[in-house]
């Protein structure tokens, strides 16, 4: 015959005085709405007992108690590792609400976690850009997450106290109308809820005034934009132009070059007319009747002679003449 024993429950069931009793499904609804816990590191343990007791305190049932109603309805708020680790304690070991809890609480939240969660309150600190607001739920939520730290109220103010920046101290200082450590505990704490309060309401309106400015900053700022756009294409556009009708007139100037000498299709440097190009020199020697390459039939050409008739001091003869006498002078001599 096969044994049973060990697939029996780890809590009792408690007696019960109703006849008809069993769960109502909008219990199961409320337990996913609060979420099973799985049994993970990052869960809270605390925060998952405290859901389950409002969901289970807010039925009332004729003849049963609030602890038999826990101890029947926890195992369905709990799924995974969490719901093994229940199904592997004793069989029948748990007969009160108190030693479920306590169990539950030793398993998932154990010594060295509670020594961290202490820890993490001793070296409270104000994080950059973070409110007073923010600082005091912070604070609040890691006092809450560990019951068991055993740290006195006075130690507790001064803890959050000193673990604000000097500009927040100044700001409690002046709203508490003196030292804050100087008050009560009580008196204290409500000085910084009814700040927090304030401070948590100054963000919503700043928040409100940021969003607003920015909006009216955007809707100023794109018409501004496309008008910069424009502006640039236009500049740019003048650029092109400017440097296409640079390249077409240095391209005129390419092609059509006039001597300002002769008015010939030339430049002046390559000018026959000009005593210092090598054209002058050429044809001054091949008149020359002392050079090597002198041809008498060349200084009789028309475009080389000198008549009476024609005006005096042409600007060819007179070129010619500057640039003959000293050599002239020299062969002579």
């Amino acid at each position: 015959m096969l044994a049973f024993n060990h697939l029996h429950s780890a809590i009792v069931q408690p007696d019960v005085a109703a006849n008809n009793f069993e769960f109502r499904p909008v219990m199961f609804d409320m337990l996913q709405i609060i979420g099973q816990f799985n049994g993970l590191p990052s869960e809270d343990p605390h925060l998952h007992l405290k859901n389950f007791m409002d969901v289970a305190d807010s039925f009332k049932m004729q003849g049963v108690t609030y602890d038999a109603l826990r101890l029947k309805l926890f195992p369905y708020s709990l799924t995974n590792g969490a719901k093994t680790w229940l199904n592997t304690l004793p069989p029948n070991s748990i007969r009160r609400w108190e030693d479920l809890a306590e169990k539950f609480l030793i398993k998932f939240f154990p010594p060295t976690k509670a020594a961290r969660s202490r820890n993490d309150i001793a070296m409270f600190q104000q994080f950059d850009g973070e409110s007073l607001y923010e600082s005091w739920d912070r604070f609040k939520e890691l006092l809450w997450r560990c019951p068991n730290h055993g740290i006195p109220e006075w130690i507790q103010m001064e803890t959050f106290y000193y673990g604000l920046n000097g500009k927040t101290k100044d700001i409690v200082y002046a709203s508490s109308r003196g030292a804050l450590l100087d008050k009560t505990y009580t008196e204290a704490y409500e000085i910084l809820e009814r700040m927090a309060y304030n401070n948590y309401q100054w963000p919503i309106e700043m928040s409100i005034a940021r969003n607003e400015a920015a909006r009216l900053l955007e809707h100023d700022a794109i018409p501004s934009l496309a008008a910069y756009i424009s502006s640039l294409n236009n500049t740019l556009e003048t650029l092109n132009l400017t440097a296409n009708s640079r390249a077409q007139q240095a391209h005129s100037i390419y092609n059509v070059v006039t001597c300002v000498f002769c008015n010939g299709l030339h430049v002046y440097d390559d000018c026959p007319q000009n005593p210092q190009s090598a054209y002058f020199v050429g044809n001054y020697n091949m008149n020359d009747p002392y050079s090597n390459t002198y041809n008498p039939d060349w200084w009789n050409h028309p475009n080389f002679s000198y008549f009476e008739g024609q005006q005096q001091g042409s600007a060819y003869a007179t070129a010619l003449q500057d640039h003959r006498l000293p050599f002239q002078q020299q062969h002579y001599q």
